[in-house]
């Protein structure tokens, strides 16, 4: 058995010869917890009276509203600030001056897009309740319907990644995917209307774009068929892989649909278990044969 000194000295030894999996004399790594109380702080400003404060009235509301704001003015910056750090670090550009105003001003630019996320938002969860007859109520789908949850932390990641924040985008989706099943890159473009029944294993790719009032069942997949390699076998990035879904478009459970020139055209319904790597003409109906069945009368 080894000992203390021998096992320490082996794992320096390992950090000294492989320099991969470690951050040892580097300043900047955003923290995944902050990051989720920014999510938690969203979720307060977007949905008040859901979560946070309960007792809300038209009286304290602005107040109340107002402070969640300072709040994620200032943890929503501090770790945009160090992801900028980070990413600054990581390629050996002494940019640490340069991170705090530039977080600022993204974060700034973040705040003022709340209320459209918002609007987005309201849509998406009227189109949860408007497509799932076992809904109850609006109530119901914001408080308990994972896809629901998983949009919302989609839709704000999305407007970080479309304004260069690298890390934090998908640190938000994939705090979203460990809880709801549901992983949405944040890169992939989505209308409004947008819902995912059922959320568990829904897989949405970075270059997927969609359109307005789509439903995904559970287990669909809008993936990449290959990844292109360049000369040296590396993957070729910041190439369209995921397919183009257009609007009023339905996928129904563990359908697949790959590749970047696929479209789904608008209207079409998808049905379920199908495997999809061309396009679709508006209006279709795609489905496999019924398979087979073979019924065994119980043994006597």
């Amino acid at each position: 058995m080894a000992t203390d000194e021998e096992l320490t000295a082996a794992l320096l030894e390992s950090y000294r010869s492989e320099s991969r999996a470690q951050r040892i004399g580097k300043r900047f790594l955003p923290s995944r917890d902050e990051i989720a109380e920014v999510i938690g702080l969203l979720l307060e400003i977007f949905y008040p009276g859901y979560f946070g404060r309960q007792d809300l009235t038209q009286a304290n509301i602005e107040e109340h509203t107002r402070s969640l704001i300072a709040s994620l003015r200032l943890h929503l910056q501090r770790q945009v600030e160090a992801c900028l750090c980070h990413a600054a670090e990581e390629e050996h550009v002494s940019a640490e001056a340069d991170c705090t105003p530039h977080a600022h001003r993204v974060t700034e630019m973040l705040l003022s897009k709340l209320p459209e996320i918002r609007a987005m938002l309201v849509s998406d969860v009227q189109a949860a309740f408007d497509g799932d007859p076992a809904a109850t109520g609006l109530d119901e789908v914001i408080l308990s319907y994972p896809g629901f949850l998983a949009v919302t932390v989609y839709r704000v990641a999305h407007e970080l990644y479309t304004m260069g924040v690298p890390f934090m985008p998908r640190i938000m989706t994939e705090w979203a995917h460990s809880r709801t099943g549901t992983d949405i890159h944040p890169g992939a473009t989505i209308g409004a209307s947008f819902f995912v029944d059922h959320a568990t294993g829904v897989v949405i790719g970075e270059t997927t774009n969609i359109g307005e009032r789509v439903k995904l069942y559970q287990g669909v997949t809008l993936g990449a068929l290959s990844h292109p390699k360049d000369a040296h076998g590396r993957v070729i990035r910041n190439t369209k892989r995921h397919p183009t879904v257009e609007d009023d478009v339905t996928v129904y459970a563990n359908a697949t649909v790959l590749g970047g020139n696929t479209i789904l055209g608008e209207g079409s319904i998808v049905g379920g278990s199908v495997f999809v790597t061309q396009s679709v003409p508006a209006g279709s109906r795609v489905a496999i044969k019924p398979p087979e069945l073979t019924v065994q009368p119980p043994k006597k």
